[in-house]
């Protein structure tokens, strides 16, 4: 099933014409069509299903700066600051809380890892304090595991997934910018390889230009515009308890994570468990994505279902371009993996006994989209002028989301960009580069 996301309404008319079309409300989409709105300038955000209604509102929530790609550190910074101000300028909360966050693990090749990145962190600002493993054990309880140490990070933490890009969205709107819902992009259209306008299910919208925010859908978006965006789905699972005892708030071990909500309920999941489903788009970028995908091999699971045939990956998604298959998946639900629903249970009750007792509330499965490189692409395309894709990822983009939505929105009006773009320009996967995978 899918989690519960704050609804918000839509506009009844879509306008005729405005400065920027965005396609897809998620975080980043949400994000760049306020940042864009404050700054004055017209915007439509369009989505096919409901605001924030896919991956943006099934992740841990998590908002982070440690173990990130040094690529990333930049943005990452930037993030933290717009997450800071978001509630007081728009007068809502998105539960965004510098909670800290806690890890532990059994692995010393892991805590040399996090030891290792700490000067890297510390160029950027980001404090954080390497743990004995008495210290480790003193904060999260040992079951199945002697923790060799841990990592403490103060100014880290979190933000609720079922608000943000919702009150992002609002947000928006009360700067002058529309929302639509249940109003899918069909394409692109474009004159002499430049955008003017978007075709959706409800009419035309002229644009000067448009951002494609479509995570797992971007990829089939823009290949009948003949761009090719490597793009793979890694689907994960996550559960939900009802509102419980106040056991930490956001913590990570390699068993498990715990993330605490507002209302007191508990999101549970495992870091790096994941399964590739075999799928048409799969095998179109399987060169791509092998080396990824084969240092990470021992945490994946392949699997074959419903993908293949329905979805931004199936076979009827790469051999057609019918513009109505957006509207005709409406939200992709991926159905959770109950082997490892199971698994993340019994880790966390191993370790917290108040977690015996505890009621799972609901589950849901996600798609991760994912680079080559496990880095985002936030980029100008080159084949159509006005056009800036902002997707691919690789599990960041919450936490990232309102870094990558400035970015996105500068990029799009031609003004100065707040950090280098060069590391996730789309031609790194096209052109033949050859790649740096992010380890973390």
């Amino acid at each position: 099933m899918s989690p519960v996301v704050a609804r918000i309404s839509s506009d009844e008319s879509l306008p005729s014409a405005v400065d920027v079309v965005i396609v897809g409300g998620g975080i980043i989409g949400s994000a760049a069509a306020y940042l864009l709105a404050k700054r004055g300038f017209a915007v439509a955000l369009l989505e096919k299903g409901y605001v924030g209604c896919e991956q943006s509102s099934r992740n841990w929530g998590w908002v982070r700066r440690q173990n990130r790609d040094s690529r990333e550190l930049p943005l990452s910074l930037i993030s933290m600051q717009l997450w800071d101000r978001f509630a007081l300028e728009i007068g809502r909360d998105l539960g965004f809380r510098r909670c800290g966050l806690t890890f532990a693990t059994h692995l010393e090749s892991t805590l040399q890892q996090w030891e290792s990145w700490r000067p890297i962190g510390e160029e950027f600002g980001v404090r954080s304090h390497i743990l004995s493993s008495s210290q480790a054990a003193a904060l999260i309880p040992e079951s199945k595991r002697t923790w060799r140490g841990g990592l403490q990070v103060p100014d880290d933490g979190k933000a609720e997934p079922a608000l943000a890009a919702p009150v992002l969205a609002e947000g928006a709107r009360a700067l002058g910018a529309t929302i639509h819902q249940q109003c899918a992009a069909r394409g692109l259209d474009l004159a002499n390889g430049q955008v003017v306008g978007v075709h959706t299910e409800k009419g035309y919208v002229r644009a000067d230009a448009v951002l494609c925010a479509a995570g797992a859908w971007a990829s089939r978006f823009l290949r009948p515009h003949g761009i090719s965006f490597p793009q793979a789905g890694v689907r994960q699972t996550a559960l939900r308890t009802r509102p419980m005892e106040n056991i930490g708030e956001a913590i990570y071990t390699s068993d498990f994570s715990i993330t605490r909500r507002l209302d007191g309920s508990y999101t549970l999941a495992i870091s790096g468990k994941a399964t590739i489903d075999v799928t048409a788009q799969g095998i179109r970028y399987f060169r791509e994505f092998a080396p990824q995908f084969a240092r990470r091999l021992k945490n994946v699971r392949l699997g074959f279902g419903n993908s293949f045939f329905s979805g931004p990956e199936s076979l009827p998604a790469m051999l057609t371009d019918n513009d109505r298959i957006f509207e005709q998946n409406r939200v992709l639900d991926p159905a959770p993996q109950k082997w490892l629903a199971r698994q993340v249970m019994a880790n966390v009750r191993a370790a917290y006994p108040q977690f015996v007792d505890a009621v799972i509330d609901s589950m849901w499965g996600g798609l991760v989209d994912c680079t080559p490189d496990a880095v985002p692409v936030i980029s100008k395309v080159e084949q159509a002028r006005g056009l800036v894709l902002a997707a691919g990822c690789s599990g960041h983009g919450f936490g990232l989301g309102p870094g990558i939505g400035l970015l996105a929105s500068q990029l799009l009006v031609n003004d100065t960009p707040c950090v280098d773009p060069t590391p996730f320009r789309l031609s790194r996967l096209v052109d033949g580069s050859k790649l740096d995978i992010a380890a973390i």
